[in-house]
């Protein structure tokens, strides 16, 4: 449940979309007393009294659904493989990206595994990944990583992999290829149900604001 005397707090994570996403929290009115993408500093204020929380991106969507931040900026992949109860009001049209099995070319020429098959894929996403094998009569044994996918096929410790693709530029350049997009993936605002209920004329505010910015820098949910 969120404190009702705290300021508003909006949950970030560092990297390149808060490099996007700081653009947008500019053109709402949302400007940080410091350098988010230089400070050490964990709770950042803004000139318009809002403060910002930098967190880890898996972590963004659980700080808000659990009231320690009223809103957050986090990726689709993330709010579908984790599943958090959180309100989802707005596509932010940043990070875009998609989800996509890939693998060796020499394998996926093959076609994808037939049902009944049992194959090896290197993810972070493990439940949507078994979701998706389940749905199709596969049982794929799941080898968690955390990066560096693309080495798991290499080395023979996976038929396939799970993972964000933008370019493709990291798959060719390790000789594997697309073989289906399973999700197109950007950046979402969320915001904690509670703290909707309770604090709605502070949120609404921003959300409308962070809205307005989206459609004014030309982008499309």
């Amino acid at each position: 449940m969120p404190h009702p005397d705290r300021p508003l707090t909006i949950a970030l994570s560092k990297g390149r979309i808060l490099d996007d996403t700081l653009p947008l929290l500019k053109q709402a009115g949302l400007i940080p007393t410091e350098d988010l993408r230089k400070t050490r500093k964990l709770m950042v204020d803004t000139t318009g009294g809002v403060r910002f929380l930098l967190i880890r991106a898996a972590d963004v969507s659980t700080y808000v659904e659990h009231g320690a931040a009223d809103m957050g900026v986090v990726g689709r992949d993330l709010l579908l493989e984790h599943r958090p109860h959180v309100l989802e009001p707005l596509d932010l049209a940043i990070g875009r990206c998609r989800l996509c099995i890939a693998g060796p070319a020499e394998l996926v020429a093959k076609g994808p595994p037939p049902a009944g098959s049992r194959i090896r894929i290197a993810t972070k996403y493990d439940h949507l990944t078994e979701k998706y094998y389940l749905s199709r009569g596969v049982h794929a044994d799941i080898i968690h990583l955390y990066g560096s996918m693309e080495l798991a096929p290499l080395v023979g410790m996976a038929d396939r992999i799970v993972d964000l693709v933008e370019t493709g530029s990291t798959l060719r350049a390790n000789n594997l290829v697309e073989e289906e997009t399973l999700y197109d993936i950007s950046s979402r605002l969320v915001i904690n149900p509670a703290s909707m209920a309770t604090r709605k004329s502070l949120i609404q505010p921003v959300a409308d604001a962070l809205a307005d910015a989206v459609q004014k820098t030309g982008r499309k949910s």
